[in-house]
């Protein structure tokens, strides 16, 4: 069903206002003393509700709203039975507001609240009507309501509209705990829990849920949920946003519980770790819960489309027209869609018909009688239209010219029958003698005079009684021995050539014709034979006129002036000509498209407006886009042009103009959209690679230039030379750069061509510039080393060897391999040979791996070998042997012998350690060290110490170390050191600011930070805060910190980045803080 927007109505009427408007909920406060009580009235009866505002701390009266149901605002609903009354007591500094409910309905029944606003303060109260009498009425939306102006004439009654409440009945359950169950509820479960447990002030209820503090659970997958609702225009676009804590996490967005999928309406974005689900062009289907699942976890919100009111663009005029005729009211709405509702009642106004055609609503009255007279009124949801109908009598009363002595028979019909009237001549009272008869029959009224005399002569008028209008004609009575002048009519005084005039549609045309004759000759304009139905013919005195308000193309032809009188008959033609501006040509054809270009066509109109065509305008957009842009300024002659200049890759529409001397047509109809693509360029470097007895393979670099179309892949062809005819050798498009071409006969002489495919089409050919002889030539072979196989390959045990040594010779060579001349075993070392190369692969490398590889390539008697030295190296053993020489002093000197393991790489040092006996903690005394001894000095007097030495080489340190096994005793004779005891200092402490951070005002756009300095030991665990929420993982911020000074720096900050930051100082020992306030200005451009 559509939507039920529109009402007519007969009389004065009070039209809907919009319902729909949303309701801004100002911060909570208490500025009601006295609240509207809940109260029962019988049906027909009155009641009233009263509100008392307290006004000694306000500056000026506060603001009231009564609300019926969730947005019915009444303040626009007053009249006959709504009153709402302000009164203030200038003692008691009162205001006391009243609602009176008068000759109370059944759909008066309901929940309705009243609302206070002052500034920022609000306060609401909500109570319930309940109307006793008849069971409800089924409502309707479209009704006539007929008037003849009684006092109650034109009443719409506004609680039709209002949504009915069955009475409340009692109930035995026992009492549920709402406020558990509210809490535990989804928001989205309110209204349904409400209705359940009969909450009727859910909006107080949910505010006082609010002031309860809630144990917020932080959620690990949302940084920021959804709102808990949204709303948008109908038609308009509205944006989800979440923002995540871990963005690698998957999301799925949900409508009702059914998965949204990506498209044109539906627009999934990527910000950072926000993510964005954009709906556009909202409609109600959109009205609906909306979900999001992160993971686990899911976040929920409700989207409330809000339906525009239905605005009358154009509304009804008044009409005057006789009983028996056909009335049609037309007016226009803003939105095409909205319906009529019911049909209207049958029986004595059954004639009365509603209709609709778009956004055009029509009231039809198809026989017209006086009872019809009054004000009709069409009412919508956002406004109103009135106008009058008038319906009068039909004359039937004719003008009449008599031959004297001749008689005279006038007769009119009035509708309804038995309507008695009176017969006037020259505005005097005509009784019935014996010379004029008058007749009265029903619904026939006649006046009969047998012989006329000059006297009889005059203006004639009926007037019905009880009828506003009155019928007239003229009798005009010739005395046959005057002469009578023949009718004429005058043309060549209007000087238009042949008779024609020349006018421009929409343009108003009056055209006076003189004419001549005694007596005055009665005058019919016709077109075609038969009167016109869209002209007005007027005559006076000696000329008649032809009026067309607004002229049209119907009007164009040729119109016949007839003149009679009793002398005779005259008749004359004149042409009339409208013209206008042409039709539009029908929609363009794009036969060629290019890269930035196309080729267009189309027809010429079917009607030129009655002028030649002078030429066409043509235009073009994007199909994404709604602007149209001109492409040429000077008329096009032909039917045909070719827009240039266009993006390639670009959906485009065109359209056309046609042009004639009085204007430009409406636009044609936009061609079907095209995408200008080009083909690529040729492909570039085609050169030969292999030739065998029966292929040939060549290979190529991709094109320079591809485009917006892409690269689809590549079209290899070949002919024999001397012929033109040109093979397929891939059947399918290959998208690699090298092909081979088979079943070729040998010796034979072949050109070979590639061409670039995309949706475009082929690119230009490149063609090799010589032909290829298919035989197979004989090349010696011959091994490229690569450089770094030149020399001694060295990896660690473990590691894995990969060597590919690649090498030319035709046909395929036979590639060997030898180990110290003997065959390498398959099990230790894996080999794959190729056409180019040959790879030897070790998975996991050991000593034994170490030694000169041999290769051997041979084509027939041809043959080239190269040699591979692999060196596979590991950790050395430690020294053999390590001794103390000698002790004296403060040295001692070491001896020790090379390891018996090299790991198969130079000794390139060794790594001198002591320890001291007490401690046993080994310290470096030397690294990288040549020789196989040394002298430690600088050792402590009374310390007895032990030595150890790594070896090493290119891989590194000796897995172990060897030790001296004896220790060395540094002692001095005569002198003994008495070592004092000593306490170490606590230098713990709790943080302490030394350096408090700084109000600061920043500019929006520039980056600023803000600094402070802690001291405390152990180091403190430093939290940033803005607002008491700490800052996490937020690009826009970065946090140092660093020798106890502790930074924030916040990036290009807006307005709603200020505020108070905090900055937090934690350890073991305590805790300290420190704040600063934040203002971010908008920097103003100066005029």
């Amino acid at each position: 069903m559509g939507r039920k927007d529109s009402v007519w109505s007969l009389g004065e009427g009070q039209p809907p206002e919009d319902l729909d408007k949303p309701i801004d909920t100002p911060p909570l406060s208490t500025l009601l003393i006295e609240k509207p009580q809940s109260g029962t009235v019988a049906l027909g009866g009155d009641i009233t509700f009263v509100a008392k505002v307290e006004a000694k701390d306000l500056l000026r009266k506060p603001t009231i709203k009564w609300f019926k149901g969730k947005w019915m605002d009444l303040a626009s609903k007053t009249g006959k039975h709504l009153q709402l009354k302000e009164t203030f007591d200038r003692f008691t500094k009162i205001h006391t507001f009243e609602m009176h409910i008068i000759k109370a309905k059944e759909n008066y029944a309901g929940n309705y609240r009243c609302e206070v606003t002052y500034k920022d303060k609000f306060d609401s109260c909500s109570f319930d009507l309940e109307v006793k009498g008849l069971p409800k009425c089924s409502k309707i939306i479209l009704a006539f309501i007929y008037s003849e102006g009684q006092e109650d004439a034109g009443e719409l009654d506004f609680s039709g509209l209002l949504k009915h409440r069955e009475p409340k009945q009692q109930d035995d359950t026992p009492e549920v705990d709402v406020w558990e169950i509210l809490k535990n509820a989804r928001p989205d479960e309110y209204e349904k829990i409400a209705f359940m447990y009969g909450i009727t002030d859910l909006r107080g209820l949910l505010r006082r849920m609010k002031k309860i503090p809630k144990e917020e659970k932080k959620s690990e997958a949302f940084a920021k949920k959804l709102e808990p609702a949204y709303q948008v225009d109908k038609g308009g676009k509205i944006r989800l946003v979440v923002d995540l804590a871990d963005p690698t996490v998957d999301l799925k967005w949900y409508k009702n519980g059914q998965e949204i999928r990506p498209t044109p309406k539906y627009i999934f974005e990527h910000k950072g770790t926000q993510r964005i689900m954009v709906i556009n062009n909202c409609t109600m289907n959109d009205d609906a819960a909306y979900s999001v699942a992160a993971g686990d976890e899911k976040c929920t919100t409700e989207l409330f489309v809000k339906e525009l009111p239905v605005k009358i663009v154009k509304g009804i005029e008044p009409v005057k027209t006789t009983v028996n005729e056909r009335i049609e009211l037309e007016c226009e709405v803003s939105e095409e869609g909205a319906q009529n509702g019911v049909e209207v009642p049958t029986g004595v106004r059954s004639r009365y018909r509603v209709k609709c055609e778009g956004t055009k609503h029509f009231l039809v009255i198809d026989d017209a009688s006086r009872e019809d007279s009054g004000t009709y009124s069409i009412m919508a949801t956002g406004g109103t239209s009135e106008a009058h109908v008038q319906v009068d009598c039909k004359s039937d009363l004719q003008n009449m010219t008599v031959m004297l002595g001749q008689p005279i028979k006038m007769h009119c019909e009035i509708y309804p029958g038995n309507v008695p009237g009176r017969w006037y001549r020259n505005g005097q009272l005509i009784q019935p003698n014996d010379h004029i008869n008058i007749i009265h029959r029903n619904k026939v009224h006649r006046l009969e005079i047998e012989t006329s005399s000059l006297h009889d002569a005059g203006d004639y008028t009926f007037v019905p009684e009880g009828y506003s209008q009155s019928l007239s004609a003229k009798i005009h009575i010739i005395d046959a021995l005057f002469s009578a002048d023949p009718p004429r009519v005058h043309l060549d005084s209007l000087n238009f050539p042949d008779n024609t005039v020349i006018i421009v549609a929409g343009n108003k045309l009056r055209l006076e014709i003189p004419i001549s004759g005694e007596p005055a000759p009665r005058v019919v304009w016709m077109k075609g034979e038969r009167s016109g139905h869209r002209v007005r013919a007027e005559t006076y005195g000696d000329q008649t006129s032809l009026t067309i308000d607004i002229t049209e193309r119907e009007d164009s032809g040729n119109y016949k002036i007839v003149l009679q009188n009793e002398a005779g008959e005259a008749t004359a033609s004149v042409k009339i000509k409208v013209v206008d501006i042409p039709d539009p040509p029908d929609a363009p054809l794009v036969p060629v498209v290019g890269g930035d270009w196309c080729s267009m066509t189309w027809e010429a109109p079917k009607y030129d407006g009655g002028s030649p065509i002078l030429g066409y305008f043509i235009e073009r957009k994007k199909k994404q886009s709604s602007r149209w842009m001109r492409l040429n300024f000077d008329l096009i002659k032909e039917t045909s042009f070719e827009p240039k200049k266009m993006i390639e890759g670009v959906p485009y529409e065109v359209r056309v103009f046609a042009v004639n001397a009085i204007g430009v047509s409406k636009p044609s109809d936009p061609s079907k959209a095209f995408i200008p693509l080009a083909v690529t360029s040729e492909p570039t470097m085609l050169v030969v690679d292999d030739v065998t007895d029966t292929t040939v393979t060549v290979k190529w670099r991709p094109p320079e230039t591809i485009g917006a179309a892409g690269l689809d892949g590549y079209l290899v062809e070949y002919c024999i030379e001397g012929t033109d005819d040109w093979v397929v050798s891939n059947k399918e498009l290959t998208e690699k750069t090298k092909y081979t071409i088979t079943g070729l006969t040998p010796g034979s002489k072949i050109l070979v061509r590639v061409k670039a495919i995309n949706a475009a089409g082929a690119s230009a050919p490149r063609t090799l510039q010589h032909s290829i002889l298919v035989k197979e030539v004989v090349e010696p072979p011959k091994i490229r080393v690569p450089r770094h196989l030149k020399q001694t390959y060295t990896r660690r045990v473990g590691e894995a060897v990969n060597l590919v040594v690649p090498f030319l010779g035709k046909p395929r060579p036979k590639v060997t391999w030898l180990k110290e001349g003997k065959p390498i075993e398959p099990s230790h070392v894996s080999i794959r040979n190729t056409d180019c190369d040959s790879i030897i692969f070790i998975r996991k490398a050991e000593r034994s791996h170490s030694g000169k590889y041999e290769m051997t390539v041979q084509v027939e008697n041809h043959v080239d070998t190269a040699i591979i030295d692999i060196q596979i190296v590991d950790l050395p053993e430690p020294p053999q042997c390590v001794t103390i020489e000698d002790v004296w002093g403060g040295n001692v000197a070491l001896v020790w012998t090379p390891p018996k393991d090299n790991g198969n790489a130079p000794i390139t040092g060794y790594t001198i350690q002591k320890a001291d006996k007490k401690t046993m903690e080994w310290y470096t005394c030397i690294e990288h060290y040549h020789r196989t001894c040394i002298t430690i000095t600088e050792l402590v007097v009374g310390n007895e110490y032990f030595f150890r030495i790594f070896s090493e080489n290119m891989c590194g340190l000796s897995e172990t170390a060897t030790q001296t096994k004896k220790s060395a005793l540094i002692v001095k004779e005569g002198m003994q050191v008495k070592t004092p005891e000593y306490s170490d200092h606590d230098f713990k402490e709790a943080p302490k600011f030394t350096q408090p951070l700084i109000n600061t005002f920043a500019i929006a756009g520039y980056n600023t930070t803000l600094n402070c300095s802690v001291r405390a030991n152990p180091r403190p665990k430093v939290i940033w805060m803005k607002n008491k929420i700490t800052i996490l993982d937020d690009p826009r911020y970065r946090m140092f910190s660093n020798q106890g000074v502790c930074t924030l720096e916040i990036r290009k900050p807006s307005p709603y980045d200020g505020g108070l930051y905090t900055c937090k100082a934690i350890n073991d020992l305590g805790e300290a803080q420190v704040d600063c306030k934040l203002e971010v200005k908008v920097q103003t451009q100066e005029l």
